[in-house]
C-alpha cells in the first residue's frame, strides 16, 4: 500500500500558496472598483482552506519520497492546482462552463496559452492577472519538476541529467532543495528583468506584469485578442530576448550567476537550439523575400518573423501577425519548430532538444554499423557516454508522444473538427504550444466554438504533454499500485 501522505501534504501547501496568489487579481479588481474582486476572495479562501486542510491532516516528518510516490506527486500537482485554478473562471468568468474553466485553467498551468474565451478584450483586469498567474506557477513548477524528479523517475532519458544536476553541480548546488531554491531564485530575477524591460519600452505597468509572467513561463497567454501585435517595435525584440532565456536550462544560467560560463557555452543543447531557431528564421525569411516578394519592410517582415519562430520554437504561443498569410512553407516550418520545443530543464515544452540530438546519435551510430558490422560505435552526447536505458528511455518517449499524437488528431477530427484544425489543435495540447490554425478558430485564436468533447480531449493532452506522458501513463498500470 502506498502511503499518499507525503505526497498530499506538499499539494497541500502549493495549494494554500495559490490561493494567496488569488489575492493579488482580487486587489487588482478592487482598485478598479471592479466587482468581481468578490469571486478572486470567494475562491482565494476555499483554495486557502482546502489547501490547509489537506497539509495539516497529512502533517509529518517526510525524509524522502519513494519513486511511487514521486509519480503521484507530479501528477497530482498538475490535477488538483488546475481544478481550483479554475475556481474563479467558474464562478465569475462570462458565460463559462466548468468545461471552459477546467480547459482555460490546464491551458494556463500546462503553459499552453491556448484559450477558450471568444473575447478578452475588456475582460476584468483579475482575469487576465490570475492567468498569467497560474502560468508562471506552471513554469516555475515544470522547472523544478524536470530538474527534481523526472531525473529520478528516468522519464524520458532525463535520468541522463541526474548526475549533470547532483554530481558535476555537486559543489554549487548539492542538494534538491536548494536546486529548487536557485531556480526559483532565477526565475524571480528573470520575471522582474521582463517587467522592467517592458516597462522601459512604453508598456504600462499592468501590460508589463502580465505579458512578462506570460513571457518567462513561455505560456503566451495575453489580455489582448492581438497578442503581442498590440506592442509592435521594440517590445517585440525584447520577449525574443526573454523567450530564448526562458528555454534554454535554468541550471546553465545558475552556473552562469556563480561565475561559470563555461558549461553554457559548451552545452550541445543550447547552441544546437540557437541554431536551430536561426535555420528557422532564415528560411522562412528567404521564402517571403524570394517566394512572396515582401521586400517593402525588411526590419518589420524580420521582426515579426523572428518574433513567431522563436515564440512557437519555445512554445510561447505569442502572436504579433497572422502567420496563416505566409504560405505553405512556413506554416510547415512553425509546426516542426512547435514539435521540437526547448531545451530540457526549462520552461520550454514539447520534446525537447536534447531528445532529437539523441536521436540523431542513435540513427547515425546505427547506419556506421551496416557499414561496418563488427566495429563499435558508443553513443556520446556532449563528449559523455550515453548508457543504453537512456536511449531506450528516448525512443519510448518517441513513440509515445507521437502516438498520442496521432490519436488525438483521429480523437479531435471524430468530434467534427475540421482535418487541419484537427491536426493544429492536437500539435498544440501535446506540445503545449498555444496557437491553433483552422477553420472554427475565432480572431483572437480562441477555440470557444469546438464542441465539449474536443475541448477535454485538448485538455488531456496538456496534461500528458507537460509531465512527459510517461509519467502519468505510468500510473495506468496495475502493477504500479501493487508496488
Amino acid at each position: 500500500m502506498i502511503d499518499l501522505r507525503p505526497v498530499a501534504h506538499p499539494i497541500g501547501k502549493i495549494l494554500t500558496a495559490i490561493g494567496a496568489f488569488m489575492l493579488f487579481p482580487m486587489a487588482v479588481d478592487a482598485w478598479n472598483g471592479d466587482p468581481h474582486w468578490v469571486v478572486f476572495l470567494q475562491s482565494a479562501v476555499m483554495t486557502m482552506v482546502a489547501g490547509v486542510m489537506i497539509a495539516v491532516t497529512t502533517a509529518g516528518r517526510y525524509d524522502h519520497l519513494t519513486l511511487h510516490q514521486a509519480f503521484l506527486l507530479t501528477s497530482g500537482i498538475w490535477l488538483v492546482l488546475p481544478t481550483f485554478g479554475a475556481l474563479p473562471f467558474v464562478l465569475g468568468a462570462p458565460d463559462a462552463s466548468f468545461t471552459d474553466a477546467m480547459f482555460e485553467s490546464m491551458s494556463g498551468f500546462t503553459t499552453t496559452g491556448t484559450t477558450v474565451f471568444p473575447v478578452l478584450d475588456g475582460m476584468p483586469r483579475g482575469i487576465h492577472l490570475w492567468r498569467s498567474i497560474l502560468q508562471w506557477s506552471g513554469g516555475l513548477g515544470i522547472v523544478v519538476v524536470a530538474m527534481v524528479f523526472l531525473p529520478v523517475m528516468k522519464v524520458g532519458g532525463m535520468q541522463f541529467f541526474r548526475s549533470e544536476g547532483f554530481d558535476t553541480l555537486g559543489k554549487v548546488l548539492p542538494r534538491a532543495g536548494q536546486i529548487a531554491g536557485e531556480m526559483t531564485q532565477l526565475y524571480l530575477i528573470l520575471t522582474g528583468a521582463c517587467i522592467v524591460t517592458y516597462l522601459l519600452l512604453g508598456l504600462s505597468g499592468y501590460d508589463a506584469i502580465v505579458h512578462a509572467l506570460s513571457t518567462i513561463s513561455t505560456g503566451g497567454f495575453s489580455s489582448y485578442d492581438a497578442s503581442f501585435g498590440r506592442f509592435l517595435g521594440a517590445p517585440e525584440w525584447a520577449a525574443c530576448v526573454f523567450m530564448l532565456l526562458a528555454s534554454i536550462p535554468f541550471i546553465r544560467m545558475v552556473q552562469l550567476m556563480r561565475g561559470q560560463a563555461a558549461p553554457l557555452w559548451r552545452d550541445v543543447q543550447v547552441r544546437a537550439y540557437l541554431r536551430w531557431t536561426a535555420y528557422a528564421c532564415g528560411v522562412i525569411v528567404l521564402y517571403r523575400v524570394l517566394w512572396l516578394g515582401q521586400t517593402a519592410h525588411p526590419e518589420e517582415m524580420l521582426r515579426e518573423t523572428v518574433f513567431n519562430v522563436i515564440s512557437t520554437f519555445s512554445g510561447t504561443g505569442f502572436a504579433s501577425t497572422d502567420v496563416t498569410q505566409w504560405g505553405h512553407l512556413p506554416l510547415v516550418v512553425l509546426v516542426l519548430a512547435g514539435l521540437i520545443g526547448g531545451c530540457t530543464g526549462s520552461t520550454g515544452c514539447s520534446v525537447k532538444v536534447f531528445r532529437y540530438l539523441v536521436l540523431f546519435e542513435a540513427v547515425r551510430s546505427q547506419i556506421r554499423r551496416m557499414q561496418s558490422p563488427r566495429r563499435i560505435y558508443p553513443l556520446r552526447y556532449g563528449g559523455q557516454p550515453l548508457d543504453q536505458d537512456v536511449v531506450d528511455s528516448v525512443m519510448a518517449f518517441f513513440t509515445l508522444f507521437f502516438l498520442t499524437f496521432g490519436l488525438l488528431i483521429v480523437g479531435l477530427s471524430l468530434t467534427g473538427l475540421h482535418p487541419r484544425t484537427a491536426l493544429t489543435a492536437a500539435w498544440t495540447a501535446i506540445a503545449n504550444i498555444g496557437p491553433v490554425w483552422g477553420p472554427g478558430i475565432s480572431a483572437n485564436g480562441s477555440v470557444a466554438d469546438f464542441p465539449t468533447s474536443a475541448k477535454w480531449l485538448m485538455t488531456l493532452g496538456m496534461f500528458l504533454g507537460r509531465l512527459e506522458l510517461v509519467s502519468v501513463l505510468v500510473l495506468l498500470l496495475p502493477r504500479f499500485w501493487r508496488g
